[in-house]
Formats: structure tokens, sequence, C-alpha cells
């Protein structure tokens, strides 16, 4: 028989209940299914892609659609109890495709939770959010200017959550991570693990001795999981989340290149003339780099954490070096799996475009 909550109103961990996971078979996604399967839990995932993992395939619902549409919505978060919101068009999309499905797709799935008298709605937002800002850490009440369609989208979809929360009395906890990596994790990185597996240097927008805070994913899934078992009003909230060590952007990622083996270095180049040298790749499609990554890899990017682990007690285990070469290790396991492979989403690496003759003088 399942557990009630306790006095504190905090639902133990024990309890077995039905999550609903939107964009479930994607990187967050099957990082946060494995997890909630290991707590006993029962999970269904609603994703266009097919869930296909055949570690826990056959523990999974599998509810193939889009979250555009309503009905698919509706019949994925049916006999839910928590929804985890991951699902988003990343800045590689078209603005339509992005705002039609972080803003629309992110109202369906609020809609669908609240008719079906869902207990909590978790959202997964960015801190990109936040733009390009001017001082740091950043903390959770500071201002949103969002730098493109993405972070627009994104501001937008926060409104929502907030709209429901107070309107409908529902939990919906917001979660903005800081960029994350971890097993399944390629996109944009898969071009740095690709340069370090064959002995490549890396060029770096600006000097490298900024400092731009990551995320290993098994941390962002311990946030989400405190947010879906914490007491119900502390958790309907707004948090940062990010590790908690983190040096330069040259040494970080010169953690992977020494664990690479090959004696080579991270080498800075001048902010301003690579910034507009790929704003005009981008204008051609020749860059895999959209402009949130490139106008801000030279600058400091760091949140305070420091709400999360007073109000959820989060506590992040990873550095950005270990997460950095904790996802490296994963994909030299894993290359024959997508080798030849290539798209827009956090699964497959992105085309390397014009950065491919780059590598060459590396």
């Amino acid at each position: 028989m399942a557990q009630s909550a306790d006095s504190s109103g905090t639902t133990p961990a024990t309890e077995s209940k039905h999550y609903m996971i939107t964009g479930g078979a994607g990187f967050l996604g099957i990082n946060l299914v494995r997890h909630l399967l290991a707590e006993g839990h029962t999970v269904t995932s609603l994703d266009l892609e097919p869930f296909d993992y055949e570690d826990c395939k056959e523990q999974v619902t599998e509810v193939r659609g889009d979250i555009r549409d309503p009905e698919k919505v509706r019949e994925a978060t049916r006999g839910a109890n928590i929804v985890i919101h991951c699902a988003a068009a990343l800045p590689l999309y078209s603005k339509e495709d992005i705002f039609s499905t972080d803003i629309d797709g992110t109202r369906n799935v609020l809609e669908a939770a609240r008719d079906a008298g869902v207990e909590r709605v978790v959202h997964i937002s960015s801190t990109a959010v936040y733009g390009i800002p001017d001082h740091h850490p950043l903390y959770e009440d500071d201002r949103k200017i969002g730098v493109g369609p993405y972070g627009e989208a994104k501001i937008k979809a926060e409104a929502l959550c907030v709209e429901y929360r107070e309107k409908h009395d529902m939990c919906v906890p917001i979660i903005r991570p800081k960029s994350f990596i971890g097993p399944e994790r390629l996109g944009v990185f898969a071009l740095f693990y690709d340069w370090a597996k064959d002995g490549k240097g890396f060029p770096m927008i600006g000097s490298g001795n900024n400092r731009y805070q990551l995320l290993d994913v098994e941390d962002l899934c311990d946030a989400v999981y405190l947010c879906c078992t914490g007491e119900r009003d502390a958790v309907n909230d707004v948090f940062n989340i990010g590790a908690k060590e983190y040096t330069t952007m040259k040494e970080d990622y010169q953690a992977v290149l020494d664990r690479a083996g090959h004696g080579k270095k991270i080498r800075g180049f001048p902010a301003t003339p690579m910034i507009w040298t790929l704003r005009v790749l981008e204008l051609f499609k020749l860059s895999p780099l959209y402009k949130w990554v490139y106008e801000t890899a030279s600058t400091d990017s760091f949140v305070s954490i420091e709400k999360a682990e007073r109000v959820l007690g989060y506590a992040p285990r990873f550095s950005n070096k270990q997460a950095l070469v904790r996802n490296y290790e994963w994909y030299l396991d894993n290359l024959h799996k997508f080798d030849g492979a290539s798209g827009v989403s956090h699964r497959v690496p992105w085309k390397q475009g014009i950065l491919k003759v780059a590598k060459w003088f590396f």
C-alpha cells in the first residue's frame, strides 16, 4: 500500500508514483527515466522519437507524439501522479518550431496536468532566460532578457507556469539548469570530444579565463527528484541548478584533453573577431554553433545555487572537470553506436560544418 505524506508535507521517497516525462527519449529524459525506475517508480515517456534504450525499454510505457498535440499529451498524462516537462525545441530549430513547441506545448502539458489532477508539474527551463547578464552570480529574481527565440520562448513558458500556479493552485516547480552533460549527451559537446579523441587541440572564444559553470546530468536528476518529493509549498518556486565546483573554461576543458592523452592544449583566440566570424558562418548555415553559445562563451556565466541548497537540500556531486571527463569517457565507450550520425538534438552529434576544416589546423 502506498504511503501518505508525513506531517511536514514531504512525500516519502519510498512511495511508488507514476511519472510522465515529456521528452522521455531525449538526453535528460532517459537519465530521469533510469533515476525514477531505480527509486521504484513507474514511468510513461512522451516523445516524437522512439524510446529505444534496451536497458529499460520494457519497463517504460511509451507514447509517441508531439507536445503540440493536445490529445497525445492527454493520453500520456492519464494516470500520472507527477509530470516532468523536459521536451523543448532547441535553439537550432526554426523560430516557429521553437515558439510552438516551447510555449504552446508547455500550455498543453499544464492544461492536461490540471485536467488530470496531477500533483505536480516540474518544468525544466534554462538559464538562457537571463540572456547575456552584466553581473554574476545570477539569482532567481534577476531580470529575464532572453537571447534569441529560444531564450524568449523559455521566458514565456515560465510565465505560463506561474499563471497556472496562481489561477489553478497548481504545484509547478521551475528549474533553471546550466548546460548539463553526462551519459547520452552529444550535441555540441560531441564536436569537442571528436577533436580530443583525434589528438587535436581546441580553439576557445576569448582567453578562456572566464568562469562558465556546467552541470552533471546526475546532479540535475537529483534536483528534479527533490522538487518531486519535497514539501509542496517549499518546492513551488524557481531554482537555479548548477555545479558547485568550477574553475576557468580553459582549465575545465583542458581536463578532457589531458584525459585524451595526446598532449594537446586549449588555445584562446580574440573574442570579437571570432564572434563576428561565427555570426557570418551562422548566417550562411556553415556553423553548428548558435548565437547564445558563441555570444556567451567568452564571458563569465554562473548562477547562485544557494537557494536550491537551502530549500531543496540540493548537494551536487560533480565538478565541471568531473562532469566533462565523465561525459567524454561515455562518448568513447559508445562511439560505435552513433559514429556518422548527426542532427539537431542532444542525442546525436551536431554537424561540424566548416569547423571540420578548421580541425585540420589544430
